[in-house]
């Protein structure tokens, strides 16, 4: 069970990882095609600026060429049409040269926000995978469960809950750290879930996020961003509010409160609880602020 749990909180992790980077990319996209809208209306602008400098010149002659010119907005196309014309190398120089400098650079915010969007349907595809592997570790594990007989089974859960008490009034803390500490204390035995940041169930990363929000430090959902949003620590530097990490990669985290101890939203059968500092593959600790 530990294993299938791991396997889904390590999907789970991801998928709140790309939660996170979803967030920034459509952000971009969203700039990018306000910049872009900007660039379209430079290049029309610079464009009607070379037309009217060949109406100009073509004044009392037949217009059809011009006409083609003037209607098409499509750069490459206007260009073409341009260098049919007989009156191309008598244009303006400065008016041509700014509307290849515009159409150029309106091509290259175009790409730019393709791939942007191409990078966000990547990412999203990943993302549906991942919640696809979170719901079959965790059915494979409800299942393996399951199979137990029920005295074992609820022996099982009751070890895994078996939280060392602890009250946060006895952790020596101050600052923003308490604010974080008695937070994350307060929800022990709420359960485990997948994805949820409180505040009536959690995930690893969703329990510090909750737990620092409270002090007014603002953190992503994801224990591997949240890896690198602090100053980390060695193992011997540990303070109460502290995060520890765990595995490689990283796939979950928890918080130090003293004496070899951390709270930690750990599974869907333990919930929240107080466990060991080692009882996992210890990776590092940051500390928030």
């Amino acid at each position: 069970m530990d294993r299938l749990y791991h396997a889904a909180e390590q999907a789970s992790e991801r998928y709140n990882a790309i939660r996170v980077q979803l967030k920034q990319m459509r952000g971009d996209v969203a700039a990018l095609r306000a910049d872009q809208t900007h660039q379209q209306k430079q290049t029309e602008k610079a464009r009607r600026l070379v037309a009217d400098s060949i109406v100009r010149q073509y004044e009392g002659d037949s217009l059809s060429a011009v006409g083609q010119a003037v209607v098409s907005s499509d750069p490459n196309a206007f260009v073409s049409q341009l260098t049919t014309m007989s009156a191309f190398n008598s244009m303006q120089a400065g008016q041509y040269s700014s509307y290849l400098t515009q159409a150029k650079a309106l091509t290259i915010r175009q790409s730019a926000t393709q791939n942007q969007l191409t990078k966000v349907a990547e990412l999203e595809k990943q993302a549906a995978q991942d919640k696809a592997t979170i719901a079959k570790n965790l059915s494979a594990a409800k299942s393996v469960l399951g199979k137990m007989q029920a005295a074992a089974r609820e022996r099982m859960i009751a070890a895994s809950r078996d939280n060392t008490r602890i009250s946060s009034a006895d952790i020596p803390v101050s600052g923003r750290a308490a604010a974080a500490v008695h937070y994350a204390m307060a929800q022990i035995g709420k359960p485990y879930v997948y994805g949820a940041a409180g505040p009536n169930s959690f995930d690893c990363s969703g329990l510090t996020m909750a737990s620092w929000g409270a002090a007014g430090v603002g953190l992503p959902h994801s224990s591997s961003a949240q890896y690198g949003s602090g100053t980390h620590i060695s193992a011997s530097q540990l303070q109460p509010g502290d995060l520890v990490f765990y595995y490689s990669p990283i796939s979950h985290v928890g918080m130090y409160i003293g004496n070899g101890m951390i709270v930690n939203a750990e599974n869907p059968s333990a919930g929240i609880r107080v466990t060991g500092l080692y009882s996992m593959p210890y990776v590092g600790a940051v500390r928030p602020g």
